[in-house]
């Protein structure tokens, strides 16, 4: 690419920039999605009204959750470069961008799945504690299902959180969007294909609340 190349002659550029971005997202949410629903049940259940409290596993569990997620993330992409190239061989590409977008998320969405959890109503876990059902039990048909609209919200919160923090890898190498319109937008004063990488960027996110608003309002209907 030349530095004045326009937006029109980057698109095979930016769709592969696109393409990156998307997968970044996609692996790294999945991961974050499992993390975090297993590490926010056990902040929930561990809490002091939980299924079995334990105010030492819960209060080390919060405390590492909140460590990670007052990291800015550019400052945990740079504490990462050496997990990151033990996991993938590399600290540089989409793939690399994984590892830290991953660890970010997780946490992330463990306080989404917990709070999703709070607001379930008490009388329902302990009728169903009542009626024999064993924690895992609670946990899988009453809990979970009960707090489903608030993950599914939760969800749509995370990917957009992923897809801002996937632009800010490309500071560091890490592909996708963000790499696009740094190396070739912003450090070659190349505005349309800066321009153009936000557009992308923006079209992305409003993609992902409009799906997201969509499901949540499919969900109530059947209700």
């Amino acid at each position: 690419m030349t530095d004045k190349i326009t937006w029109i002659q980057a698109l095979p550029e930016l769709w592969t920039a696109f393409l990156e971005t998307v997968y970044m997202v996609g692996v790294s949410f999945l991961i974050a999605f499992a993390g975090g629903v297993v590490l926010g049940v056990l902040l929930h259940v561990t809490d002091r009204h939980g299924l079995r409290p334990s105010v030492a596993v819960n209060q080390v569990l919060g405390t590492i959750v909140n460590i990670v997620r007052s990291m800015p993330f550019i400052v945990l992409l740079i504490l990462l470069l050496g997990l990151t190239r033990l996991i993938v061989g590399t600290a540089i590409g989409p793939t690399a961008a994984i590892v830290p977008l991953s660890i970010a998320g997780i946490p992330f969405f463990a306080r989404v799945v917990e709070s999703a959890l709070a607001e379930v109503p008490r009388g329902r876990v302990e009728a169903a504690a009542a009626m024999g059902a064993t924690d895992m039990q609670v946990i899988r048909k009453v809990l979970l299902p009960e707090a489903a609209s608030g993950i599914i919200s939760g969800s749509t919160l995370t990917l957009v959180m992923l897809v801002g923090s996937s632009a800010m890898a490309g500071v560091i190498g890490g592909g996708g969007l963000g790499d696009l319109a740094l190396v070739y937008g912003y450090q070659r004063f190349n505005n349309q294909v800066l321009i153009a990488c936000v557009v992308v960027l923006i079209i992305l996110v409003q993609g992902i609340q409009m799906i997201g608003d969509g499901w949540l309002r499919a969900r109530a209907h059947k209700r």
